[in-house]
């Protein structure tokens, strides 16, 4: 490899701590094999670019005889010409001219080669750091591409050179166990090797908070020679001032990049590329929970849970600054809402935020190291150095507390599902939010209210958070009470809606407990017995009668429970709180189909269905149609019942929503041991009985791992226990104890993570076998339908025994993108193995497909 001059930082030389990265070299290497001309490595300091691009190259060399310069732009000064920039290249792809030619002509030659034959034969140019000479270093590339047909160049920079036809390949973080690897090679370096599982734990934990990015994990495991692990990983709290590792010392000062010796060094340099605008935004964005990328498939999600949408960005990061009047920062710098856009488009196209997009949205955000020094330098503008975070912790807080009252407010309506999207999107500034009101410059009355309307939201049943949102509501619950005045009304509604939450999982005696502190809060005479008559209405506030009622319906079992939430119901609609209303029809009519008389669960599940159709909430309808299916085979109406069960399923297992999926699952059971109990609906022969009752078993083995999975206590939820007990006895009655054992012991093992339990309730699995293609018109291709045609392509490819490597070649594009594409092939067919995608390609095109690549094969042999 050539070089015009002695390099003490040679980068090309090979490294004994390079770890992992095959499927990025796979793809740098393919792209270059395809003559791709111009590659640029993106990706923030210290990501890996450099050592990436030399790890390529030097396997390029080495297997393909190709003939690889290097050039490092680092030594240039920020304000470099273009003629500066050719002429560092110049010297280190030149050794030796004696002539009188022109330096570019120099360069051409030395670049420009040719085999025996006198044919061009390719060159590689790798040029190495190239962000702070943007656009020079762009000018030079172009003119050299131009002059140089089988010139390829491989470019790192923190954003892209901007060629016509360049192709960008953002380098990622390390995966989690190759993060951990690079970690213990380093640690046996400073002699502290890392020594059994326990301080592996810590170390995979420093490598987490280290965002699992290469040099700053090197430089973590190098402070080993200061400190322990667990010195170490408590100074990496993730906000300041608890957190130190911008205060850690340099590493070593001998050979490596000045620029690299600390997390400071590293991060002030693209901090100082950036303009004053763009600094000023890159601070306030520190008040936004972290994040990035982690490498899933977040394109194909419907809203990553990662980042900050950019409204929220406009309206914390502009508009008045904490004085009250114009937003001017230091230096007379101001942000208004309209250039934010544009703003961070910069810093994103920088490296120092990260963008997440999917089909239709995109969100920002700040790597944990980042936003650590975001904090930093944000605490720098204001006087005291606390004065400018705390405005904008305060505006954040109001912002997402303002968001979750006014999605609470307009949840029973068409708009449920994009609310919430969002706050499960929205979820780790939620936390933020609820934290910063926990502290003494916080107002816990606003971490009570975001509390309060996440359960109002039923988020925990949609994300299955019920241990964490119980835990915020529990620390606003006391930060409130210590703090004066106290929010009376508030407690007492943020109370009772945690008791129903209790006893929606089953945690009974915690439930009573704050029940009876919830009700005595409210009686004028607290010495009343108010269990006596539960029927008679004591005065209580309508969310308490909600809890009570639903406590006398799981624990106690007793029938009045639906009088208690019909007067719920009544008082909720007549304060016109629909959010109030909506839970309790649905909970009497629940009450009325496991409790009641027929007719009464026939008439109070209908009327709920009715207001929940007519309200056009998606989520509700769901429950409003699984509380109809409970009256319906009450009603000895079983069949109609299922044919409704297997219908909210069909839409349910598409949004991995796990709550409503499993009692849809636990109903059907429930009417299939009814048609084996009921001589009018039951199966015409033995055959019959036996296939239902292996049905019910199987479901209630595949409900139990459901159920472990979500952390809900089903013996501790009364009327909802004795129809699993009712639907088991059905089923063994039928089968014996011995086969029934059998046939659930074939549910335990059905897999959660691919909804097997709800494909086999859904029809679309028969018992020991996986998920098959179903549907309407083409039944037999409507999985395969339901693949866009680039993933149709792909897993075709794929089922004829492609490597994803090599279809990423066919393709023109990344390994990455192939990894990801095949695993949303995998999780669209509902299969775990590659192996299985050819079931469901149709036999037509995949014919086709073969004789393409006989074609292509003929056309390619000598």
């Amino acid at each position: 490899m050539a070089a015009g001059y002695h390099d003490e930082h040679d980068v090309t030389a090979p490294s004994d701590d390079f770890v992992g990265r095959e499927n990025e070299l796979d793809t740098i290497i393919t792209l270059l094999l395809r003559q791709t001309r111009l590659v640029t490595l993106i990706g923030p300091g210290g990501i890996g670019k450099t050592r990436l691009a030399a790890q390529a190259s030097r396997l390029l060399e080495t297997a393909r005889r190709t003939t690889v310069h290097w050039v490092r732009l680092a030594r240039l000064a920020a304000d470099s010409s273009a003629a500066a920039v050719e002429e560092e290249i110049t010297r280190s792809v030149v050794t030796t001219d004696y002539s009188g030619r022109s330096m570019w002509e120099a360069l051409v030659t030395a670049l420009a080669k040719f085999d025996a034959r006198g044919k061009a034969v390719k060159t590689v140019l790798v040029v190495d750091n190239c962000e702070h000479v943007l656009p020079e270093v762009g000018r030079v590339i172009a003119r050299m591409l131009d002059a140089i047909p089988e010139l390829c160049i491989v470019a790192t920079s923190r954003e892209a050179i901007g060629w016509v036809d360049e192709r960008l390949f953002a380098v990622p973080p390390l995966p989690p166990h190759q993060a951990l690897s690079l970690f213990r090679y380093r640690a046996e370096l400073t002699g502290h090797p890392i020594t059994g599982p326990e301080q592996a734990a810590l170390a995979a934990r420093i490598c987490q908070r280290m965002d699992h990015h290469p040099l700053f994990i090197r430089l973590a495991a190098g402070h080993l020679v200061r400190q322990p692990l667990a010195m170490i990983l408590g100074q990496l709290g993730g906000t300041l001032p608890g957190d130190r590792r911008l205060d850690w010392a340099s590493g070593p000062t001998l050979g490596g990049e000045e620029r690299h010796r600390s997390i400071n060094d590293v991060l002030s340099w693209s901090y100082n590329l950036c303009q004053e605008k763009e600094k000023l935004l890159f601070d306030r964005m520190s008040v936004f929970a972290g994040g990035y990328d982690t490498g899933a498939d977040v394109a194909n999600a419907t809203v990553p849970a990662v980042g900050a949408d950019l409204d929220a960005i406009r309206v914390i990061c502009a508009g008045p600054s904490r004085s009250g009047g114009p937003d001017v920062a230091e230096g007379g710098i101001g942000l208004v809402p309209d250039e934010i856009e544009d703003l961070l488009g910069r810093l994103a196209d920088q490296s120092l935020v990260s963008r997440h997009l999917t089909t239709t949205t995109v969100r920002y955000s700040l790597s944990e190291n980042l936003r650590v020094y975001a904090q930093q330098k944000l605490s720098e503008r204001s006087a005291g150095g606390i004065a400018e975070a705390a405005w904008l912790a305060e505006r954040h807080c109001v912002y997402y507390r303002d968001k979750i009252l006014l999605a609470a407010a307009r949840y029973f309506g068409p708009a449920e599902g994009d609310l919430i999207d969002w706050a499960s999107a929205a979820w780790n500034n939620i936390i933020t939010a609820i934290e910063h009101s926990l502290t003494p410059a916080g107002s816990a009355r606003r971490g009570l209210e975001i509390c309060v309307g996440l359960l109002v939201l039923r988020l925990p049943f949609v994300t299955g958070s019920f241990r964490e949102i119980r835990l915020w509501t529990e620390r606003a619950l006391a930060a409130t009470c210590a703090r004066s005045p106290q929010p009376g009304d508030l407690q007492v509604t943020a109370m009772a809606l945690l008791v129903w939450i209790m006893l929606c999982v089953g945690q009974i005696e915690d439930a009573e407990q704050l029940l009876e502190e919830c009700v005595q809060g409210c009686l004028s005479d607290p010495g009343h017995d108010w269990r006596e008559a539960p029927e008679q209405d004591l005065g209580l506030p309508a969310v308490v009668d909600f809890a009570l009622g639903v406590e006398l319906m799981v624990v106690r079992k007793d029938p009045v429970a639906v009088t208690v939430l019909e007067r719920a119901r009544e008082k909720f609609d007549h304060a016109g709180s629909m959010s109030g209303a909506v839970p309790s029809e649905q909970f009497a009519a629940l009450a009325a189909g496991l409790l009641g008389p027929p007719a009464q669960a026939r008439d109070l599940a209908w009327r709920y269905l009715e207001r929940a159709t007519a309200a056009g909430s998606t989520w509700t309808r769901f429950w409003a149609q699984l509380t109809w299916s409970i009256a319906l085979t009450r009603l000895g109406k079983a069949a109609e019942a299922l044919a409704i069960q297997r219908s909210v399923l069909a839409n349910l297992v598409p949004t991995r929503e796990q709550w409503g999926a499993l009692w849809a699952v636990e109903f059907r059971a429930w009417s299939l041991a009814r048609i084996l109990t009921e001589p009018a609906s039951g199966p015409a022969d033995r055959r019959a009985a036996t296939a239902t009752a292996t049905e019910i078993a199987v479901l209630a083995g595949g409900t139990r791992t459901l159920r472990a999975g979500l952390g809900v206590d089903i013996d501790q939820l009364g009327p909802f226990a004795d129809l699993a007990a009712e639907a088991v006895q059905a089923a063994e009655n039928v089968l014996g104890p011995q086969a029934y054992a059998a046939a659930e012991a074939r549910g335990s093992a059905l897999r959660p993570e691919l909804n097997e339990v709800q494909h086999l309730a859904m029809g679309t699995l028969a018992i020991g076998t996986r998920p098959k293609p179903v549907g309407g018109m083409g039944a037999e291709h409507a999985d395969w339908l339901a693949l866009t045609l680039a993933e149709q392509d792909v897993a075709m490819l794929a089922a004829q025994g492609w490597t994803n490597s090599a279809i990423a070649a066919r393709r023109g594009t990344s390994r990455r993108t192939i990894d990801a594409q095949v695993a949303t092939v995998l999780q669209k067919l509902q299969i775990a193995s590659r192996a299985d995608i050819v079931r469901f390609v149709p036999k037509e095109q995949g014919r086709r497909a073969d004789a393409k690549n006989k074609t292509e094969s003929r056309r390619k042999a000598p």
